[in-house]
């Protein structure tokens, strides 16, 4: 049985890359396999590290609870992507689109589950209080590796950063897109003609406001009430297409052709994209086993998500058939009832801004500190940082034309490699033995795998480059 992780608050950490600071033989032996006394040391470790003493410069972060953590794992997954399923049903079909859904849900907790047990392997090995962030353990899971691949180490790590940072800030600048062109619905219904870059700016006063709050605990009472307009805004829309009754299975296509699939894949492979979350959260539990066992909030949370994804998924696409919207609310007419769905969840999305710029704040913000000379904590210095970050995210959102077509083409490329392919490959690494692979059944399982990353990752650069040319080609028509 492993040994009680103990719970360390956040902190921005650095990993030591020296390839010979543990040894490939050792890594391959059971190192999850603690004694009592490693634990004792363990858990006397982060006792002593939970709380910086008085006078320290370190940041100190509250432990989140069971109920907490799961708020922010659903707020991270829950999103515009969720009033997209009918769309992406429309191309899945009836009966395969809720199967493939299902299939892909399943990849993708699993792929998180291998990230978590990499990471508590390499702490393990090297003796750590806490498990490494997503990047620290792919750079931790090649610098103990195969000798071939450990000057690989420092590279794969930064470039797992990169990504994380390009696809939650790309997220964020969404957003802005997102708020402000469902608030330009809603005051063009009540006769008010306002330009969506205007609306982009009034926006940010909110947007900035929440995006100042440091650290997950403080941060559960905001997430909590974006789930909770982001439910009720779904179950408005649900309510709205059930109340006159569906139109006969008949009448809908149970399975689609090999085009519209990829359009299909690469929505839902883009949906349950959660993986940068799942280390910040977990390691910032006060039972941080509570996160991946058997009933923790990785597997209870996610169920929910996809629950939800196809149940929205399927109701949506059996109300309106083809003629569903890219987002459900779209469907809903001029009412009084749409534009307070399109309010709610506009605020839903207003308030998922800071947890997706939390997770590019906590890679950026220490080297950002090493640049500018700044030692300790400096709490002026990170707000300070933060507003600028999202001074950016609003200008690239306000001067990127078709801002959304080119996050999909980066989602393609970044999201599917987070999602899909670095998670098998570490695996590969972490479980090889000395003069052997990992076996034939996990490199069967990661194989599949990794093909199913490169259909998404071909399909939907594919479908994002073939959106963009036909767009870029219309405006020069206009």
């Amino acid at each position: 049985m492993d040994a009680e992780e103990p719970s360390v608050p956040q902190k921005s950490t650095t990993t030591s890359t020296n390839p010979n600071n543990a040894n490939y033989n050792a890594m391959s032996s059971n190192h999850s396999k603690l004694t009592a006394p490693e634990s004792d040391v363990r858990a006397a470790q982060a006792a002593t590290a939970s709380k910086p003493e008085a006078g320290s410069d370190e940041e100190y972060h509250p432990p989140t609870s069971y109920l907490e953590t799961i708020v922010h794992l659903f707020k991270g997954n829950i999103g515009p992507g969720l009033f997209a399923m009918g769309d992406a049903f429309k191309n899945g079909g009836l009966i395969v689109g809720p199967l493939l859904t299902v299939v892909i849900a399943v990849i993708c907790i699993h792929c998180q589950h291998v990230l978590i047990a990499c990471s508590k392997k390499m702490r393990d090995l090297r003796g750590d209080a806490v498990c490494a962030d997503y990047a620290a353990t792919v750079e931790q899971c090649f610098e103990n590796g195969p000798i071939k691949l450990r000057g690989w180490s420092r590279t794969m790590g930064r470039l797992v950063d990169v990504f994380i940072c390009v696809t939650q800030l790309g997220f964020c600048c969404i957003y802005f897109v997102f708020i402000s062109t469902n608030v330009k619905q809603i005051l063009q219904a009540y006769g008010i003609d306002m330009d969506v870059h205007l609306v982009m700016l009034l926006a940010l006063a909110p947007v900035l406001l929440s995006s100042l709050i440091t650290n997950l605990k403080w941060l559960t009472p905001v997430s909590l009430f974006a789930n909770v307009c982001m439910i009720l805004g779904l179950a408005i829309t649900l309510y709205y297409a059930l109340k006159d009754g569906l139109p006969e299975v008949t009448e809908r296509a149970y399975w689609t052709n090999g085009s519209q699939l990829a359009l299909f894949f690469g929505t839902a492979i883009f949906a349950f994209e959660g993986i940068a979350l799942v280390m910040p959260l977990k390691n910032a539990m006060r039972k941080p086993r509570q996160f991946e066992s058997t009933l923790g909030v990785l597997n209870v949370g996610m169920f929910l998500v996809s629950v939800m994804f196809m149940f929205a998924g399927s109701v949506g696409y059996m109300k309106w058939g083809e003629q569903v919207g890219g987002s459900l609310t779209l469907n809903l007419g001029d009412t009084i009832l749409a534009q307070s769905v399109k309010l709610m969840v506009s605020t839903g999305v207003l308030l998922g801004y800071p947890l997706q710029f939390f997770v590019a704040v906590q890679i950026m913000w220490p080297s950002a500190k090493q640049v500018c000379g700044i030692e300790g904590r400096s709490l002026a210095g990170e707000l300070i940082f933060r507003c600028l970050l999202v001074l950016l995210t609003l200008a690239i959102a306000e001067l990127v034309p078709a801002l959304g077509l080119f996050i999909s083409l980066i989602g393609a490329l970044c999201s599917t490699a987070l999602a899909l392919v670095f998670p098998p490959v570490i695996e590969l690494i972490a479980r090889s033995e000395p003069n052997k692979g990992p076996g034939v059944w996990i490199c069967l399982k990661n194989l599949i795998i990794l093909i199913l990353a490169l259909m998404g990752f071909f399909t939907g650069s594919y479908e994002s480059l073939k959106q963009i040319v036909k767009h870029f080609g219309e405006e020069e028509l206009h």
